[in-house]
């Protein structure tokens, strides 16, 4: 029987009462006769306390002493769920991602996930056992912890599915599905059944926290549904295909409204330009492991280089260290503004739709919001805007591309 591969989020794990429901579940699903992989995330808000321990003694943690910190929170989740299979009856056994085979290169705190040797995984398997890997880490060459940044449970359990051959993933959290936009945020957003991972991707590029983009387009190459469903709930929840959807290019239309209020804009300038500096500034970017989005500049001119971009603010300061290393040599120097917020529009066919941008923007101007940053591609349309009117901004485009429960029997109004 093909192996099932189920992940569990922090707050599906946040108290012992839900460690035995969730255990509850996965005993149930195990006496089935289905083998069963579960990798779970560290409790609650243990992660930050992690970290908040670690600055308190000592305001700059080496990235290697962080990583083996962060990374027993992963690990005490794994346990305490074994422990808590045991007194179901269940057979099960916690290993931590380098005990699970998981090779990882890359930086710390922002590792990828290079290879999988299940072979030990498979042998548990083999003895009934349930495995419960500890999600978001792996060793590097040396043996050392890697922990693979943000969302990084979630990439741990679809390369996990991959490596074992298994049909789909299974991601438990505490929403019910994907929405149509931050429940939190727009109440009347609405749970999607089915979703493309290439649209998907981008909702989790743009925002969207339920899933990691890195997760989705893994699963997608190799053509992996991903089932993201509520922990307590029966209802289905959403189905990111891992195949593409055949939808004509022509027929352009919303999927959601996408947010992300921990981003800065940065903005690089050098007074002597030369060719080439706009990849030297990226090369020295991409060697610290930081992804930029909205990306844009100019050629250099007489009056200098010019190059702006986006970057989550979890990765700030490797960002600030990285274009640090070459001001001095190149004569560059970095604005950073933390006092923005990123909302997109996410679908299929946008670029083909130039309608939907300038709908949004006279929506925008409307509110008397005016961007600052503005980029489309067929499946996104983001604009930059003020920190303290992007929540506003979410609601009110949710309801002019008519995307809430309220607008099921009209689903024409988000591609007129």
């Amino acid at each position: 029987m093909s192996v099932a591969v189920k992940k569990f989020g922090g707050s599906s794990l946040s108290t012992p009462g839900r460690i035995r429901q969730v255990a509850e579940m996965v005993a149930r699903f195990h006496r089935t006769g289905r083998p069963t992989v579960v990798v779970v995330s560290a409790r609650g808000d243990s992660t930050d306390e992690l970290l908040a321990a670690a600055l308190e003694l000592n305001a700059a943690p080496s990235a290697r002493e962080t990583d083996q910190l962060l990374a027993t929170g992963e690990n005490a989740s794994a346990a305490l769920l074994a422990l808590a299979l045991h007194d179901q009856g269940a057979p099960a056994v916690s290993l931590t991602g380098p005990q699970a085979g998981i090779r990882v290169s890359g930086n710390h705190g922002a590792g990828m996930i290079a290879e999988i040797d299940p072979a030990r995984i498979l042998a548990h398997l083999r003895r009934g056992q349930v495995v419960v890997v500890s999600g978001f880490q792996g060793s590097d060459a040396e043996g050392d912890v890697i922990t693979l940044g943000r969302g990084g449970s979630d990439t741990t359990a679809v390369a996990l599915a991959t490596a074992l051959s298994a049909a789909s993933c299974e991601i438990y959290t505490d929403v019910k599905g994907i929405y149509t936009a931050d429940p939190r945020v727009v109440p009347e957003a609405r749970v999607l059944s089915t979703i493309d991972a290439g649209v998907m991707a981008e909702m989790a590029f743009a925002g969207a926290q339920v899933m990691h983009s890195r997760a989705v387009e893994l699963a997608a190459s190799h053509s992996i549904d991903v089932v993201v469903r509520g922990s307590f709930t029966t209802e289905p929840g959403t189905t990111i295909l891992g195949r593409s959807i055949d939808v004509l290019e022509s027929q352009g239309s919303i999927t959601a409204v996408t947010h992300d209020t921990d981003i800065v804009m940065a903005l690089t300038r050098s007074r002597r330009p030369r060719d080439g500096l706009a990849a030297d500034v990226l090369t020295e970017l991409a060697r610290a492991s930081v992804p930029v989005d909205l990306l844009s500049w100019g050629a250099p001119d007489d009056h200098g280089f010019r190059m702006g971009f986006a970057l989550h603010g979890s990765r700030l300061a490797p960002a600030r260290e990285a274009l640090s290393r070459i001001a001095a040599g190149l004569g560059c120097d970095t604005d950073v503004d933390e006092k923005v917020g990123k909302v997109s529009l996410v679908g299929v066919g946008l670029l083909n739709r130039p309608d939907y941008t300038a709908r949004m923007l006279a929506l925008l101007s409307r509110m008397g919001v005016t961007p600052s940053w503005v980029s489309s591609t067929h499946l996104r349309v983001s604009v930059i805007i003020p920190l303290d009117r992007v929540l506003e901004a979410v609601t009110a485009l949710h309801q002019e591309f008519g995307l809430g429960r309220d607008d099921l029997d009209t689903p024409s109004m988000a591609a007129v």
